[in-house]
């Protein structure tokens, strides 16, 4: 049973009870994320996700850890583009603790200048590592490339120049901004009852006072842009293409789910089967669909060597031309079908995922889907929304970016059209 309920001072709770479990998983997520930065603050709302774990005006870091750990729970914490997310995984007897933590390290942090200058090294490392992970880093250079100017095309992470930056003052101030309860969404799913629950978020939550929300400063515009960077020490050539794609609630998208899903999304994919298989020409082809309030995007990416890198370019590109040129064969449609629904359940099977579940459907659309509905959503989807959907996605403008030992190598323009 899931029930929603929406406290006096704006915060949110929706729990779903799941009685034959023992263990209960709570997350506080926040409406806010790295696009609601201006640009002298990025990387921000992930150092305060960092800081928040340093210490509170009732526990030092050392007592988190140890209280946590002491239950056998488990603790993480992330931050996304238009969200971010503090979440325990415990047994159903130690939900009391785990929302006083949340509730203390949420509304009760110190911001201790020297844990500060710790934190910043520490950060700086989880920066240079995306430096020193190709795939990850070249999906950094795309977004940029694909969204200039615009928050959704800044790192998560920030720069080193920015997160030097940063002053207790200012992390204060950001935090007493945005850290309040119409921003708050609180989800839990496991071993509960919603009345114990609601009763426990009152105590360590209810005293918060009303304020929040604000706007995301609209979409970005996206731009045909290729972008090419060379590091000497890889042995590989990494390519991601990307096009435009549809927001969260966009009535296509379950189609455009199953485009991908066909295109790049699974190992029986075309990408795989023809860029991988067949031709052996990448260890790694894949596609993936990422959608925000307001905008989205469709992207590929591929790990190459430099002499098979147009070859590779022009077998996607052909690819997509296929998609919106030629009707989806019934088998492979059902395929797609079939592994969207199996994916699905299979993903929701723990507390943790189903707490996530909850918690994004409410931040995007304001309510719960059911699976019947969303299995609904996945069969109503025909051949011919797929390749209408693909002649959209498909229409022109493209994003490239690609990183490696280059040497003298750049992508011709005339390769990339549609």
């Amino acid at each position: 049973m899931i029930v929603k309920e929406v406290l006096p001072n704006g915060l949110t709770l929706v729990t779903e009870s799941m009685p034959h479990v023992r263990s209960v998983a709570i997350g506080v997520w926040l409406k806010r994320g790295s696009r609601h930065e201006t640009p002298s603050q990025t990387g921000i709302s992930h150092f305060i996700e960092h800081m928040v774990f340093k210490g509170t005006r009732n526990r030092p870091a050392e007592v988190i850890a140890a209280q946590v750990d002491s239950i056998g729970g488990h603790m993480d914490a992330f931050t996304a583009k238009e969200y971010a997310s503090f979440h325990l995984k415990v047994l159903d007897e130690h939900l009391p603790l785990a929302v006083d933590i949340l509730g203390d390290i949420v509304a009760n942090p110190l911001f201790d200048p020297a844990e500060m200058a710790k934190e910043k090294k520490v950060i700086f490392e989880e920066i240079n590592m995306v430096e020193d992970t190709p795939d990850d880093l070249v999906m950094e250079l795309l977004t940029e490339a694909f969204w200039p100017n615009h928050p959704l095309g800044r790192p998560i992470l920030g720069t080193k120049k920015s997160v030097s930056r940063f002053k207790r003052d200012e992390l204060g101030a950001f935090f007493h901004e945005v850290y309040r309860p119409r921003n708050i969404l609180i989800s839990a799913a496991g071993h509960l009852d919603h009345k114990g629950a609601l009763e426990l978020i009152r105590r360590h939550f209810g005293e918060l006072a009303p304020g929040g929300s604000g706007g995301n400063g609209g979409p970005p515009r996206p731009a045909s842009k290729i972008v090419t960077r060379s590091k000497k020490e890889l042995e590989q050539v990494h390519l991601c293409l990307a096009v435009p794609g549809f927001p969260q609630t966009h009535p296509d998208r379950y189609g455009m789910y199953i485009l991908n899903t066909v295109l790049g999304g699974s190992m029986s994919s075309r990408l795989f089967q023809n860029v991988r298989e067949k031709r052996g020409l990448v260890y790694s082809i894949s596609s993936g669909v990422t959608a925000y309030s307001d905008a989205g995007v469709l992207t590929v990416y591929a790990g190459t060597s430099l002499d098979s890198v147009d070859e590779v370019v022009r077998l996607t590109i052909e690819e997509f031309r296929r998609m919106k040129g030629d009707r989806l064969p019934a088998e492979e449609l059902r395929r797609a079908k079939d592994h969207l629904k199996g994916s699905l359940m299979l993903s929701l099977e723990n507390t943790g995922s189903r707490m996530s579940h909850l918690a994004r459907q409410e931040i995007y659309f304001g309510r719960r889907f059911s699976l019947d509905e969303i299995r609904g959503g996945i069969e109503a989807v025909t051949d011919d929304d797929v390749c209408r959907i693909a002649g959209k996605v498909f229409a022109g403008g493209m994003g490239v970016s690609i990183l490696g030992n280059l040497g003298r190598y750049r992508p011709r323009a005339t390769q990339l059209r549609m």
